[in-house]
C-alpha cells in the first residue's frame, strides 16, 4: 500500500498534450505520480498547440472543483501555483514513458534542490503493468471518476441520449475515424480518387511533426493500420447480425467526402445520426470551436451506448472501451480489421457474397472480440525489451483485474441469483443477445460516472 500523500510544500505542474483523451488519461497518470512523489498536483495546463488548436482550459471541460475535492483523500490538488513560487527555478523533466514505481521514488531526490517540478509531457508516463493495486486503482479514480466533465457538457450529452433513446431504445456508436487527418497520418487511401490521395499526401509532407512521410496504402491496409472505411463499416455492422433499422450515432469530425461517402453506410443503415443532426444549432453554439468539447459530448454519448463499435484504435477508443469494463463490461466490438480486410476482398473479388456465409466467418472471427471480461493482454510474442511497452495492452483500455472484481469476489455476490440471471440471459430475444455481455462484473475502486 503506497501512503497517500500528505500536506506537501513541493509542487508539480504539468502540460498536458494531444487531444481530449490523450489528455485525460496522461491527467490521470499525473493524479498517480504526484501521490508516489508526495506532491501537490497544480491544475494541469492543457494543450493549445496542437493539431485541434482549441483555447479550452480545464475548467471548461472539466468539473474542476470536482476534481479536487473526489481526490483529496488521495492527493492535495490546487488551482494555481502559489504566489510566491512562480520565481523560483523549476525542474523541467520529461518523465520517461511507462515507467513504473522505483523510477518515481528515484525521482524524489529533485525535492532537494527544486520545490516545482514542470512536467512537459504528460501521456504514457505510468506503466500499465506491475504498479502496487492502490495506485491503479487511484488511476481508475481518477479517470472514471474525477475527471467529470463540466456541467455543460454533461447536460447537453446527457440530453442527446435522451433523445436517442425517444427514437428506439437502443443505439450503437460507431466512433466512425474517417476523418481527413487520421486518414493522412496513416497514409490510407484505400477506395480515394487520385485527387483525394494526392491530398492526404501534401498534407503528411507538410505536418512537420507527422515524422513518417512515405507509406506504402495497400501494405497498411493488409496490416490491418486503417481506419474501416464507411462502406466496410456498414458491411461489417451488417454481418454481425443488426437490422437496417438499427439507430447508429457517429462520434467523429468531418466524414472524408462528406455525404457522398457516407452514403456507402447509410445505404445499408439509414438510420444515422451525429449530434449536429440531434442538437439545435443554438444548443451546439457553445461548443462548436472547441474540439475537445464537443470529444467530450461524444464520449458521453459513446459510453452510455448500448454497443460501441470503434472503426479504428486510438486514443478515444481505448478509453471508452476502458470506462465500458469499469462500468460493468458494456459490449464493445473491436473490429479484427486484419481479418476482415480478407473478407471484403473476397467479397471485392467474387469468392464471397454477402450473406450466412459472410455472416458466419465475421461471426466467428469477433466472438472474443464483443468486450467480455477477460484479463488484460501482454505485447506480442518476440518483442523484447522497452519496445514491449508500447505494443503491450493499454491499462485504460482494459482496467481488469485492477479495478474490476470478479463478481465471486464482490461483497454482494450471490452464486445461485447469478446462475438464475444467466441463464436467463441466454433464452432472452436475439435483440438482447445483440446489445449486452451475459457477464455481469463490479468496479472495485469507487464506482464512476460518465459524468
Amino acid at each position: 500500500m503506497h501512503p497517500a500523500a500528505q500536506e506537501s510544500s513541493n509542487y508539480m505542474t504539468v502540460r498536458s498534450n494531444g487531444g481530449l483523451n490523450q489528455m485525460r488519461i496522461g491527467i490521470a497518470d499525473m493524479v498517480a505520480v504526484a501521490r508516489i512523489m508526495n506532491a501537490t498536483l497544480v491544475i494541469p495546463q492543457l494543450d493549445k498547440r496542437s493539431f485541434w488548436q482549441d483555447s479550452s482550459v480545464f475548467a471548461d471541460i472539466f468539473d474542476e472543483l470536482y476534481f479536487i475535492k473526489s481526490l483529496q483523500q488521495d492527493v492535495k490538488i490546487v488551482k494555481e501555483l502559489p504566489k510566491h513560487l512562480e520565481s523560483l527555478p523549476r525542474a523541467r523533466k520529461h518523465f520517461t514513458s511507462w515507467s513504473g514505481m522505483s523510477y518515481y521514488e528515484n525521482m524524489t531526490h529533485l525535492w532537494n534542490e527544486y520545490q516545482v517540478i514542470h512536467v512537459a509531457k504528460s501521456d504514457s508516463r505510468l506503466a500499465n503493468n506491475g504498479l502496487p493495486l492502490d495506485i491503479q486503482r487511484l488511476r481508475c479514480r481518477a479517470l472514471y471518476n474525477a475527471l467529470r466533465f463540466s456541467p455543460p457538457i454533461v447536460l447537453l450529452g446527457k440530453r442527446l441520449v435522451e433523445r436517442l433513446r425517444s427514437r428506439g431504445g437502443h443505439y450503437i456508436a460507431l466512433h466512425l475515424r474517417y476523418e481527413k487527418d487520421m486518414l493522412s497520418f496513416t497514409g490510407c487511401t484505400y477506395g480515394l480518387s487520385d485527387a483525394e490521395s494526392e491530398e492526404l499526401r501534401i498534407m503528411r509532407e507538410t505536418t512537420n511533426h507527422w515524422k513518417i512521410k512515405k507509406i506504402n496504402s495497400t501494405e497498411q491496409r493488409n496490416a490491418g493500420l486503417c481506419p474501416l472505411t464507411p462502406k466496410e463499416v456498414g458491411i461489417f455492422i451488417q454481418a454481425l447480425g443488426y437490422p437496417s433499422s438499427t439507430l447508429i450515432y457517429i462520434a467523429a469530425g468531418e466524414i472524408y467526402g462528406g455525404a457522398r461517402r457516407l452514403s456507402q453506410l447509410t445505404a445499408l443503415f439509414p438510420n444515422v445520426v451525429f449530434k449536429e443532426t440531434l442538437a439545435t444549432q443554438e444548443e451546439l453554439k457553445a461548443f462548436s470551436k472547441h474540439a475537445s468539447q464537443t470529444a467530450a459530448i461524444d464520449y458521453i454519448i459513446s459510453v452510455e451506448s448500448d454497443v460501441f463499435i470503434p472503426s479504428y484504435s486510438g486514443n478515444m477508443a481505448r478509453a471508452v472501451e476502458g470506462h465500458r469494463r469499469f462500468l460493468g463490461h458494456r459490449k464493445t466490438i473491436t473490429p479484427d480489421r486484419r481479418g476482415l480486410i480478407e473478407v471484403f476482398d473476397k467479397l471485392e473479388s467474387g469468392q464471397l457474397e454477402e450473406g450466412p456465409s459472410c455472416a458466419s466467418i465475421v461471426k466467428r472471427m469477433h466472438r472474443h472480440r464483443l468486450g467480455a471480461p477477460r484479463k488484460r493482454g501482454g505485447p506480442p510474442p518476440g518483442i523484447k525489451g522497452r519496445a514491449r511497452f508500447r505494443y503491450e495492452e493499454s491499462f485504460y483500455q482494459n482496467p481488469y483485474p485492477d479495478c474490476i472484481c470478479n463478481p465471486e469476489e464482490h461483497p454482494n455476490y450471490d452464486a445461485k441469483r447469478q446462475a438464475i440471471t444467466l441463464n436467463a440471459i441466454m433464452k432472452v430475444h436475439v435483440f438482447d443477445k445483440l446489445y449486452r455481455n451475459p457477464q455481469s462484473y463490479h468496479s472495485c475502486a469507487k464506482h464512476g460516472q460518465v459524468t
